[in-house]
């Protein structure tokens, strides 16, 4: 197996792991807030949070049962790997070329509009609207893609969750990374929704060839504005991180943010694989316990830790069995084995 080769098993591996353990308290932690789900990992004897979440006797309604401890069998269809599958095709389609115009062609064609949540279900509506003057075969457009982003949840986290491949396929090369990641967010996203989606490529194709996962952020950081809030957000994130101290002071900046906003959970992110770069299961673990978006920040987080080229511990991939999950027109579930070939191939051909 090449370096290359290895080092994207790891990062669809650490996706979907980390996606997983995030998706078992998703909606909990999102409903009933961070305090109600400290109580239930410490009632569970899951504090430090180091494996797939246990299931109690009497669970609340919202734990989601198919990602908890011992009722894993395949990963469970989610938007995050949604995205990441779905960007590997339009990568496999249009390469470099790829346009906001292809993005949403493709969105038209292959993503459910119930797996679309927030930014993405108001663009997805508005591209429906016009989907006939727009879309038509050899039409002229008459319909501008940027109102598809002039929505309320533009600064809000998805473009974030469908950025990481870009890094991935573009290892040593974070500006290339970074134009595809923006081609890709703007059609439903501005300001900090797209700095998200930017640090999380650019940071994911610095790392391989970065000496820390410090280095590679602070190259990632370059492609943002100083004064933006996802600058700041970084900033927060790193100095907490460096100061070896837990997520207590990130919740109490952003206590009037949405759990779904780009710059809460971005902070999270630099946190959590700041604090733990040598340690997969402590950084989506910790990350997934602080809260907010728990199954976007684990599966960013496992991700970008599997970059550095350490392999993700076995007992995190085993119960999925490779068999990973989506919903996605025509599809329902993907091997990871193709996963990994078809992503080396397209990392191939973009470095050429």
């Amino acid at each position: 197996m090449s370096e290359l080769e290895d080092r994207l098993r790891g990062a669809w591996q650490g996706r979907v792991s980390g996606c997983m353990l995030g998706k078992a308290v998703e909606a909990f932690s999102m409903t009933s807030g961070h305090e109600s789900l400290m109580e239930y990992l410490g009632g569970v004897d899951a504090l430090p949070l180091r494996d797939y979440i246990p299931l109690a006797e009497d669970p609340p309604p919202l734990l989601f049962e198919p990602c908890c401890r011992g009722r894993i069998e395949v990963s469970s269809p989610d938007d995050d790997i949604n995205y990441s599958v779905l960007a590997l095709e339009m990568l496999e389609k249009h390469g470099a070329d790829l346009s906001t115009e292809d993005v949403a062609r493709e969105w038209i064609n292959k993503l459910p509009a119930g797996m679309t949540f927030t930014a993405e279900r108001a663009a997805y509506r508005a591209l429906l609207a016009h989907a006939h003057e727009y879309f038509s075969m050899g039409a002229a457009p008459g319909f501008d893609l940027a109102l598809c982003s002039d929505n309320e949840y533009n600064d809000w986290i998805g473009a974030q969750i469908r950025a990481d491949l870009y890094g991935w396929v573009n290892p040593g090369n974070p500006e290339q990374a970074v134009r595809l990641a923006r081609a890709d967010a703007a059609l439903s996203h501005r300001g900090d929704g797209v700095h998200g989606a930017v640090i999380v490529a650019g940071w994911g194709a610095a790392i391989p060839e970065s000496e820390s996962l410090e280095v590679a952020l602070d190259r990632a950081t370059h492609f943002i504005p100083d004064d933006s809030g996802a600058a700041r957000a970084v900033e927060l994130g790193r100095r907490v991180a460096l100061e070896g101290r837990g997520a207590d002071e990130i919740h109490e900046a952003y206590a009037d943010l949405s759990p779904l906003h780009t710059n809460n959970n971005l902070a999270l992110v630099v946190w959590a694989l700041l604090s733990h770069a040598e340690d997969f299961g402590a950084a989506i673990g910790d990350v997934v316990a602080a809260g907010w978006d728990t199954d976007c920040n684990g599966a960013t987080v496992g991700a970008l830790w599997a970059m550095q080229g350490e392999p993700v511990p076995a007992h995190w991939c085993d119960p999925w069995q490779e068999r990973v999950g989506v919903s996605l027109a025509g599809q329902g579930e993907l091997v990871l084995g193709d996963l990994v070939a078809r992503t080396v191939r397209v990392a191939e051909a973009l470095a050429v």
